[in-house]
Formats: structure tokens, C-alpha cells, sequence
């Protein structure tokens, strides 16, 4: 029996981080985290003070059941339901899920054009070209033919 190298688990997840997808994703990953903080702040900065002001002046961020009010003297901080802010975390995902459909639209749409897209058929070629062609096919089939028996001696 011939013996396999053993690998280790070192040099398999050094095979695995090597490989292009890794990479990609990890990239996606950041660039996902940075726009999230855009969205963040779009959300945050930007839509939910007009929202809040058509509203008479509400302020989702300070929206918020209280279970039970802080207690200064014994240190008790305050148990509350921060309904606003769910608020604000659902635009969010609103607005991500809009960003991610139209991307994923538009790359659907470039496949669908590629694919929609005749191939160029290639050129004739050289009628020199086309006839070594045909001379290197001849001398295929006759090396295919099945030669006829030698005669006898």
C-alpha cells in the first residue's frame, strides 16, 4: 500500500483561505459592514427626523414602554421596551433589502442581455487553411479505414 501524506489542519485552512472565494467574500463582508453604517446614518440622520417632525415632533429613538423607571438611590438602571428603535432597525433592513434587489436586478438583467446576445460566428478561413483542413481529414479516415488482409504467401 502506498502511504498518502497526512495534511494537517493548519495546511488544509491555509488551502482554504487561499482560494479566490474566500477572499471575495471576505471583501464583501467589509464593504457590507461599511454600508450598513451608511444606512445607519441615513436612517438615523437623515430620514427619521422629517418622518419624526410630519409625526408632531416624535423621536423613534426615544420611543420606548418602561417596564420599570430607573431608581437613582438604589442603582437601578431602567427596564423599558425601546420600540422606537426597532423602528428605526426595520427601515433599515427596508432600505438594505431595496439596495440588494436592485443589484441583484440589475446583474440578472446583464446576464439576460449576455445570453440574449448571438455569438459572433468566426470567419471563414484562408482557402489555404480550408484545404489543409481537408487533406489532414482525409488522412484521418483512410488511418480510421480498416485495412484489407495481406495476401498469402
Amino acid at each position: 500500500m502506498s502511504e498518502t501524506p497526512r495534511t494537517t489542519v493548519f495546511s488544509e485552512f491555509r488551502e482554504f483561505i487561499a482560494r479566490g472565494n474566500v477572499i471575495d467574500l471576505a471583501v464583501g463582508v467589509i464593504i457590507g459592514a461599511a454600508f450598513g453604517d451608511i444606512v445607519k446614518g441615513l436612517v438615523d440622520d437623515i430620514v427619521m427626523p422629517p418622518v419624526g417632525l410630519l409625526l408632531s415632533g416624535v423621536d423613534f429613538s426615544q420611543l420606548k414602554l418602561v417596564l420599570k423607571a430607573a431608581d437613582p438611590v438604589r442603582k437601578h438602571a431602567e427596564v423599558a421596551i425601546q420600540y422606537g428603535v426597532f423602528i428605526n432597525t426595520m427601515i433599515k433592513f427596508v432600505i438594505v433589502a431595496w439596495v440588494v434587489f436592485l443589484l441583484v436586478k440589475g446583474v440578472n438583467s446583464i446576464r439576460r442581455r449576455e445570453a440574449a446576445t448571438p455569438t459572433e460566428d468566426k470567419p471563414a478561413p484562408p482557402p489555404q487553411e480550408a484545404l489543409l483542413a481537408e487533406i489532414r481529414d482525409l488522412l484521418k479516415a483512410q488511418e480510421a479505414a480498416p485495412k484489407g488482409r495481406a495476401p498469402k504467401t
